[in-house]
């Protein structure tokens, strides 16, 4: 399911969006928001279906070696393994995969130089050559390659910049979908016949947590960037980098509006997506500004929290 955390960094990159454009449409960016939303929902669907055109493109190979005029010997008596894979099988023949990818138009046919490419360098990796040389294979044998293929893509930039361009809304998602497909091969069982793939959504709220946060960080955003400013004073106007002011803004926001989310939540979730979304030194920036802001809001009495963010 899409994390807590992806959701921040949609509100974030769409907030971006609409402020750089100058939008004066809540409903159109709101609207944007979901979309994104969405798509990396799709990205899942998209990334899990990846190892089943692999397998497609590797009994396409298989089969025009047979024919060959003179086939050799292992021409002849390939080694199928990875073809018949139970648990790539399980994939391709799941309703519960299949039927999304059909609904959303999800689909590696425009890209089979990508799909040659990525099994091209699956032959060449360890783990495949470990793989197809076991004398036995299990299903947990087949499992265990499933997700040691798509652990080994997290190091696939070549493929990761093929995903950015396959849709501008997956830009930096690559690595949460493969996560996900990660962890639904590790609860796949041999019984099973269906793939259980993940929810959306961990919990029914969180759809409607990351539009509220969205519309009031957006609404008091002039209000939460006059807090920033004052606490950014000392600091060289060039040196603020705009998206680090805009993730402070979006965390007051959310300290401030969001009363069952502890304040340690926010802060860790904001500092870390600092970390990897601005600047080399934006967590140290991001971190010191929001100590000092939550500090003043807590002796105002302006962050009221209940249940565990009392804790």
């Amino acid at each position: 399911m899409l994390s807590r955390r992806l959701l921040r960094v949609k509100v974030a990159k769409n907030l971006y969006a609409h402020l750089k454009s100058g939008s004066d449409n809540l409903k159109a960016s709101e609207k944007n928001l979901v979309e994104s939303i969405d798509k990396a929902y799709d990205l899942y669907f998209q990334m899990m279906s990846l190892i089943v055109e692999v397998a497609r493109y590797a009994e396409s190979r298989i089969e025009i070696n047979k024919n060959k005029k003179l086939p050799t010997y292992e021409d002849l008596n390939p080694n199928r393994r990875f073809v018949d894979n139970a648990v790539v099988h399980l994939i391709a023949n799941s309703d519960s995969v299949n039927d999304i990818l059909a609904s959303r138009k999800l689909s590696w046919a425009p890209y089979a130089d990508a799909v040659k490419d990525v099994y091209n360098r699956m032959v060449e990796s360890e783990y495949y050559k470990r793989y197809m040389s076991a004398s036995i294979s299990t299903f947990s044998d087949d499992r265990r390659f499933v997700e040691e293929f798509y652990t080994a893509l997290e190091e696939d930039e070549a493929l990761n910049d093929l995903v950015n361009d396959m849709s501008l809304l997956w830009t930096d998602d690559y690595g949460f979908a493969l996560y996900m497909v990660v962890r639904t091969v590790q609860n796949l069982k041999q019984s099973h016949t269906e793939v259980k793939v993940l929810p959306k959504f961990k919990s029914d709220d969180d759809l409607a947590f990351a539009k509220s946060l969205f519309v009031k960080a957006l609404v008091n955003y002039e209000d939460n960037q006059d807090i920033v400013d004052r606490y950014t004073s000392n600091w060289d106007v060039e040196r603020v980098v705009f998206m680090d002011s805009l993730i402070i803004s979006i965390a007051v926001a959310e300290l401030m509006h969001f009363e069952s989310i502890p304040v340690k939540v926010t802060l860790d979730e904001w500092i870390d997506i600092a970390k990897y979304y601005s600047s080399p030194t934006s967590s140290t920036f991001v971190n010191g500004v929001l100590d000092k802001i939550v500090a003043d809001l807590q002796q105002d009495g302006r962050i009221k929290k209940s249940g565990r963010g009392l804790l």
